[in-house]
């Protein structure tokens, strides 16, 4: 069995959606995830298909307009946000919406989050994979301060979510080490639908690095994926806004290379084999 890749369309940021799914072809990625901005073709079923068909990629996820920046796309109602990214996964063969916690200040919104979450599934049957977030941090002169932004938490291991995301710079974010961050892996996976691959540094920044770059288990996780016989995406999920066209392209590349050999090396190893802590 193979584990697609995908390729998330904010890995190719400020670059448009087009763009991806052209690199995607050309550096033989199986798919990609469109998260859903203010560019009109992250939001067009229509359009979507058509680049699908054009370039033989298709779509693996929609990443619902749920982020800090994304807070005016479709609205302000943040289950319509849901709903309508329910309905555009669908029309293109989708089978994941990648959905993030609400934010506390949201508490309307996020009394009956895990709930309703969960009655969608039951009804729709599209996968709404909650992503795991962090705290969010900041360095003073004097100290570090935590906020804890999201409800009802930043940890999906804490909620009873059917149906999990799990991105490894907000693990590296969260201030997880790479034993921790494994450990999250392996107890999450009977609910994991989705992984964002992508590597990072125990810092207050996000820092989304090519994997292998970073101090997170990412050879790790994709090895228990393998072993475990995943039947979810593998979505590269990193940042190049600041490379070049070139620098860009090597990244992703690197990337793509990273997954297939981190994923193809373990997809006949039983799990025990797998260093993953005997307390997890």
């Amino acid at each position: 069995m193979t584990i697609p890749v995908g390729l998330s369309t904010a890995s190719v940021y400020p670059g448009g959606v087009e763009e991806t799914f052209a690199l995607a072809q050309d550096l033989g990625y199986d798919g990609v995830e469109v998260m859903v901005l203010r560019d009109p073709d992250s939001q067009d079923a229509i359009r979507l298909r058509h680049l699908r068909e054009e370039f033989g990629v298709p779509v693996l996820a929609i990443h619902a307009p749920t982020l800090l920046l994304t807070q005016g796309v479709w609205g302000k109602d943040p289950w319509d946000k849901i709903d309508r990214s329910t309905e555009l996964a669908h029309a293109v063969g989708a089978d994941v919406v990648v959905v993030h916690p609400p934010f506390r200040w949201q508490r309307g919104y996020a009394e009956h989050f895990v709930g309703a979450i969960a009655e969608r599934e039951r009804l729709d049957g599209m996968r709404l994979a909650v992503e795991n977030m962090f705290p969010w941090r900041a360095r003073t002169s004097k100290r570090e301060r935590t906020m804890q932004a999201y409800l009802p938490g930043w940890d999906p291991l804490e909620q009873d979510y059917r149906s999990v995301t799990l991105d490894l710079s907000h693990t590296a974010t969260a201030g997880l080490d790479r034993h921790a961050a494994l450990a999250m892996a392996d107890e999450l996976f009977p609910r994991l639908a989705h992984l964002h691959l992508a590597d990072g540094t125990n810092t207050f920044m996000d820092d989304h690095m090519v994997p292998g770059r970073g101090d997170q288990p990412c050879a790790e996780v994709l090895q228990m994926l393998a072993a475990q016989r995943f039947t979810g995406s593998v979505v590269v999920e990193v940042n190049t806004r600041k490379m070049s066209g070139v620098g860009r392209r090597t990244a992703l590349a690197e990337s793509l290379a990273f997954a297939r050999t981190h994923l193809d090396g373990a997809a006949l190893a039983p799990a025990r084999e797998l260093d993953v802590p005997e307390d997890s």
